[in-house]
C-alpha cells in the first residue's frame, strides 16, 4: 500500500497537468469553443502532424537545454534563474565565432562556434557561482540581474557593431550555410540540437547516478556541512557546477542561432530560460524526465498557436492555459510523500478495521 501511495505522489506532475487541462477546458468552453475540438487541434497539430512535430522539436532544443541548466544546480542546492542570460551569451559568442573569425572549413569552425557559445554561457554562470561560493552572495539575485545585462548587451551588439547594413531590425549578417546545424527532419526546422540535448540529459543522469562525482554533488545539495567534513571541496564544486550549467545554457543559445535563426537577433529568445525552470520542476529534477517535460511544454506552445488558428480562440485564452499548467505544477510541489505519517495512518486504519470487525463478530455471537 505504501508503494502505491508513493507512486501516486511521484506522478503528481501528471495529475497537475491533467487538472490544468481540465481547468483550461472550462476557459475554452466559456470562450464558446468546443474543448474537445480545441484540444484535438492542439495535440494533433503539435505531436501528430509532420511539420507540427518538427516545430515542437525545434522549440524543444533550447527549452530542454535550459531545463538541464536549471536541474543540475538544483541537485546541488543552487537555483539558477540565469539560464535566459546564459542563452543570450551563448548566442552572442557563437555568432562572433561564426561571423568574425576567418572563414575556414565547417569541420573546424562549427566545433569552434559551439565551444565559443558554451564558453560564453559558462562564463555567465561562473560569475554567480564564484560570488556564491567565496562571497556568500545569493545566486538567485545575481543570476536575475545578469539576465538583464546579457539581454541588453546582445541588443546593443545586434543593433550596433554587428548589425547588418541597412537592416530594418537589429540583427547581424546571416551566418553562412556551411555552419548551420544539420536537420534531423527533411524540409523542416528540426535540427541536431535536440539530439545533443537528450544525450546531455543521459550523461547528467549517469553522472549523478553512478559516479563518485555525482554522489559528492548530491551530498553538497543535501548537507554542505557534512560534505565539507567528508573532504569534498564545496566551494570549488559550486563554482564548477554553475560553470557547467551556464555552458549548457550557452549551448541552448548556440543551437538556436546556428540551427534556427542563422543570425544574431535582438531578443532572439522569447523566455526559453524561464521555460527551463518549468521543465526542471515538471521533471522533478530528473535529467531522464527532462526530455519528456520539455517535449510536452514545447508541444503546448506550438499546439497553442495551431489551436488558436484552427478553432478561433483568442491568444489570451491560449496563454492562460499555458499559465494554468505552470501554476498547477508549482502547486503540486507542495505535496510531498511522508512515509512515517502514511505508515501511522495505515496502522491506525488497520486497527480501526480490526476493531470494527471484532465488534461485528461479538454482536453476531451474542445474538446467536
Amino acid at each position: 500500500m505504501l508503494r502505491a501511495i508513493q507512486g501516486i505522489y511521484m506522478l503528481r506532475p501528471v495529475w497537475a497537468v491533467l487538472l490544468s487541462l481540465l481547468a483550461g477546458a472550462g476557459l475554452i468552453a466559456i470562450a464558446g469553443v468546443n474543448p474537445g475540438e480545441a484540444y484535438a487541434a492542439l495535440f494533433g497539430g503539435a505531436f501528430l502532424d509532420y511539420y507540427g512535430l518538427a516545430s515542437t522539436l525545434a522549440k524543444m532544443s533550447p527549452i530542454l537545454l535550459a531545463g538541464l541548466a536549471v536541474i543540475i544546480p538544483l541537485r546541488v542546492g543552487l537555483l539558477n534563474i540565469g539560464a535566459e542570460g546564459q542563452i543570450y551569451m551563448g548566442g552572442l559568442f557563437s555568432s562572433m565565432a561564426a561571423l568574425l573569425l576567418p572563414e575556414m572549413s565547417p569541420v573546424v569552425q562549427v566545433p569552434l562556434c559551439v565551444l565559443a557559445g558554451a564558453l560564453g554561457g559558462g562564463l555567465w554562470g561562473l560569475i554567480p557561482g564564484y560570488l556564491k561560493a567565496y562571497r556568500g552572495i545569493n545566486e538567485v539575485i545575481i543570476t536575475i540581474l545578469l539576465n538583464f545585462i546579457a539581454i541588453n548587451l546582445v541588443s546593443y551588439v545586434a543593433g550596433g557593431p554587428m548589425m547588418q547594413e541597412g537592416a530594418p531590425y537589429p540583427y547581424s549578417e546571416e551566418i553562412r550555410e556551411g555552419l548551420w546545424l544539420p536537420y534531423i527532419m527533411p524540409h523542416t526546422d528540426a535540427h541536431l540540437g535536440v539530439v545533443v540535448g537528450i544525450v546531455l540529459c543521459v550523461v547528467a543522469w549517469f553522472v549523478f547516478r553512478f559516479t563518485t562525482v555525482g554522489f559528492g554533488l548530491g551530498m553538497i545539495g543535501k548537507n554542505p556541512v557534512a560534505a565539507t567534513y567528508s573532504g569534498i571541496r564545496v566551494r570549488r564544486n559550486v563554482v564548477a557546477v554553475m560553470f557547467v550549467a551556464g555552458a549548457i545554457g550557452g549551448l541552448a543559445g548556440t543551437f538556436e542561432v546556428l540551427g534556427l535563426k542563422h543570425r544574431l537577433y535582438h531578443l532572439f529568445s522569447p523566455g526559453y530560460g524561464f521555460d527551463g525552470i518549468v521543465v526542471a520542476f515538471l521533471a522533478q529534477l530528473s535529467p531522464l524526465m527532462a526530455p519528456v517535460a520539455a517535449f510536452f511544454l514545447s508541444g503546448l506552445k506550438v499546439g497553442g498557436l495551431i489551436m488558436q488558428r484552427a478553432v478561433g480562440l483568442e491568444s489570451t485564452v491560449v496563454e492562460a492555459i499555458q499559465g494554468l499548467v505552470i501554476i498547477f505544477v508549482a502547486a503540486s510541489l507542495a505535496f510531498r510523500f511522508d512515509r512515517g505519517n502514511w505508515r501511522r495512518f495505515l496502522e491506525r486504519r488497520r486497527l480501526l478495521d480490526a476493531g470494527i470487525a471484532g465488534g461485528i463478530t461479538n454482536n453476531s455471537g451474542g445474538r446467536s
